[in-house]
């Protein structure tokens, strides 16, 4: 019991250090937070191989490629602070989807990679597109039957919501989403859209380590606020 409470007011200081220390801006995500070696994230890069996602609307630029570069900036972040982590891709490297049956069975290979890590938690990061391109900001999807998908979503778009202020002009709320890499596990999943790839003002920031470097402290940020508050 000594171990777990122990472990728990851990990761509670270490999340009120990140909500002090997001206000001094990105720069600040280099202080050190308490480590909890216990705790595993997965994250999954969406896409990938010649599966490249959507594209930016000026850049041209694959939404995998966007994504596994944000991924890698978490994953950091995440070790800096004592976090484990798994990731479901580390590369570019995988199979060319060409039927529907070659792209379940990627899918049940990530869904493999997250039951055997056995997670606190799992963030998928992806890039968004829609018809009208004036549509724009970071969006978090969650699984409606998961209360504690939903927990991690909220504390996810609560950390987006200062630069969907920033940007976008608006905040946005939590949408319910019925996806793979939602449904695929028990453990609490939630899917980042970082950006619609659509808009060209959001292809633009994507394709910036600067605002990379931002999307990814939150969602970073966002982790550790679920993960101070998870039972």
């Amino acid at each position: 019991m000594f171990v777990v409470v122990k472990k728990r007011m851990l990761i509670i200081m270490a999340a009120a250090l990140a909500v002090v220390i997001s206000a001094l801006g990105v720069s600040a995500a280099a202080t050190a937070f308490s480590p909890v070696p216990e705790v595993v994230v997965v994250l999954d890069a969406g896409h990938g191989g010649k599966d490249g996602g959507t594209k930016g609307v000026e850049s041209g630029v694959d939404e995998a490629e966007i994504n596994l570069i944000i991924v890698k900036k978490v994953e950091k972040l995440l070790k800096d602070n004592g976090i484990g982590v798994v990731l479901t891709r580390k590369d570019h490297n995988l199979p060319f989807v060409e039927t529907i049956t070659q792209k379940q069975l990627e899918m049940q290979a990530r869904k493999k990679i997250i039951e055997e890590a056995k997670p606190n938690l799992v963030v998928s990061i992806h890039c968004n597109k829609f018809p009208d391109s004036s549509r724009r900001g970071a969006q978090v999807f969650y699984q409606p039957i998961s209360e504690r998908g939903k927990a991690l979503a909220e504390s996810l778009q609560s950390n987006l919501n200062t630069l969907n202020t920033e940007y976008a002009g608006r905040a946005f709320t939590i949408l319910k989403g019925d996806y793979y890499i939602l449904n695929c596990s028990e453990y609490p999943s939630a899917i980042v859209e970082c950006g619609f790839l659509s808009n060209k003002e959001d292809d633009a920031l994507l394709n910036t380590p600067e605002y990379q470097d931002k999307i990814a402290y939150r969602v970073f940020c966002g982790i550790m606020g679920y993960l101070a508050t998870a039972e």
